[in-house]
């Protein structure tokens, strides 16, 4: 059963690799995570948020299967961004904790879908910020990075209160070690990733 890991968890930091292939085993992560994500009330998930270490990631505008269209970022390039603009965001590894951002307003990505079809998109508003926030996560990012010291202060007491939880969760077992996480993502991707 996959879960969303929380900060600080190591695999937040962890720079994803490439996918080698889609197959049965992708299909069904990413059923879970949008299964896990619609739970979250999410509109984007990155799979090192679900502790797997491959560049993954997914997007619901509405987080809703009912309401919006379910995206597929399989080994994402974003090769263009333009503009810029700052807005509000949240990160479903981050609960509660909500903090302006500039980024980009319109980005060109290019990516593979679940039918293994390489697909791009030109995009702008909640679209494009979704998907350069996800893209981050693949890189060991997190919105948390790209605050201004300013916002970054006014989240820092809920950023703490984020890792006295984590610190106890490890202490009573339920987190393992950052040698058993790495050995872990390090397996994985022998599995599935294309490795450098």
């Amino acid at each position: 059963m996959l879960e969303v890991v929380r900060y600080p968890h190591p695999t937040l930091r962890h720079k994803s690799k490439p996918l080698r292939r889609v197959d049965g085993e992708v299909e069904k992560i990413v059923a879970e995570m949008f299964d896990l994500m619609y739970r979250e009330n999410g509109v984007g998930l990155a799979a090192n948020q679900v502790d797997l270490p491959y560049r993954l990631f997914i997007i619901n505008l509405e987080a809703d299967p009912q309401k919006a269209e379910e995206f597929v970022f399989i080994n994402p390039v974003i090769a263009r961004r333009g503009g810029a603009v700052e807005a509000e965001e949240g990160c479903l590894s981050f609960p509660d904790i909500f903090a302006p951002v500039k980024r980009p307003a319109k980005v060109a990505v290019s990516a593979y879908n679940l039918s293994g079809e390489e697909v791009e998109y030109q995009l702008d508003g909640l679209f494009a910020r979704a998907v350069q926030h996800e893209y981050d996560h693949l890189d060991g990012v997190v919105f948390i990075d790209r605050l201004s010291s300013a916002a970054l202060f006014s989240v820092k007491e809920a950023l703490t209160d984020l890792e006295l939880e984590f610190q106890g969760r490890r202490q009573r077992g339920s987190i393992p070690g950052d040698d058993r996480i790495f050995a872990r993502l390090a397996e994985l991707e022998s599995l599935r990733a294309i490795c450098d």
